[in-house]
């Protein structure tokens, strides 16, 4: 015999309702990762974060910061003296930047942490996400220096000189690519209440550029490009890239790829916690490694 139904599961006919399928209860964050497309259904990715025009002024406003940057940077006057200062008005810019991401996913009703992916509980996970950080932070190194390597010889072969590793006298285009090293090294910190505000400014950096470059506009590119994750990760990274046309052409080449590389991994991890890790890491280290070169006399 038929088991009966229970009389809340039959219509006014007697006739079985049909089973209504329970609410997913995956969170909006896990489901709009804003990094690309890795949910088999990308309708979550087809809607874009924000207005078209908030990501065009946000991308206007990255371009000019480079631009003047680039032109102070040039004029070399000062900035060893007023360490402290640029670093103050660099946390006050990203701060700046990262209320208008906030403002745009405002406009659209969109919650802001869906930026920043799953969030993983418990120690053990952020430790894995550290471990993450570190050992892709190691494999860009090499992927960076073999590129830069691969950039110097081909710049070599070009103008006729012997290339950086040569013993023997500097070629011109060695002396500018160090000159442009001796005006970065300006910005290292010097001393402890330096070195204090460096740490703070690099913490600040890593949570805002990646919330911005790989949280929204990765999210926002992918978005207009109809839910295709590789369109938002090479977007994202030219952009990446452009906004640091103080450290010269080649830095920005390369940082462009170190951008696609942190794109890839916020795919991969489906969260920005390593790629907010290694970005800050990477920061802070390289401000350390230039600070002790320059107190040794060695740029």
């Amino acid at each position: 015999m038929a088991e009966l139904e229970p009389e809340d599961q039959l219509n006014e006919q007697g006739v079985p309702r049909p089973a209504v399928p329970e609410p997913s209860t995956q969170s909006h964050t896990d489901s709009t990762i804003a990094n690309g497309s890795m949910d088999p259904d990308n309708t979550a990715h087809s809607r874009s974060l924000a207005p078209w025009w908030h990501t065009a002024v946000l991308v206007a406003g990255i371009l000019l910061l480079s631009l003047t940057g680039t032109k102070r940077l040039g004029a070399g006057g000062g900035l060893a003296s007023h360490r402290m200062f640029t670093y103050g008005s660099t946390i006050a810019m990203q701060l700046v930047m990262l209320g208008w991401v906030w403002l745009g996913l405002h406009l659209r009703k969109v919650p802001f942490l869906t930026l920043y992916g799953v969030r993983r509980k418990g120690a053990k996970k952020w430790f894995l996400d550290a471990g993450v950080a570190l050992l892709f932070w190691w494999v860009s190194l090499f992927v960076l220096g073999s590129l830069n390597l691969g950039w110097l010889t081909v710049d070599a072969a070009i103008h006729h000189q012997p290339l950086p590793m040569h013993a023997g006298k500097m070629s011109e285009v060695n002396q500018a690519q160090r000159h442009q090293v001796r005006l970065i090294s300006q910005l290292a910190p010097e001393g402890g209440a330096e070195f204090a505000m460096w740490f703070v400014l690099c913490a600040v950096v890593g949570v805002v550029e990646e919330t911005v470059f790989r949280g929204y506009l990765q999210s926002q590119f992918t978005a207009w490009a109809g839910g295709k994750a590789a369109y938002g990760v090479v977007f994202s990274a030219l952009v990446f890239g452009a906004a640091h046309g103080y450290e010269g052409i080649r830095s920005m080449v390369l940082l462009a790829v170190f951008g696609a590389l942190f794109g890839v991994l916020v795919l991969l991890r489906r969260s920005l916690r390593s790629c907010i890790y290694a970005h800050a890491w990477h920061d802070f280290v390289t401000g350390v490694t230039l600070s002790l070169l320059r107190s040794h006399h060695m740029l």
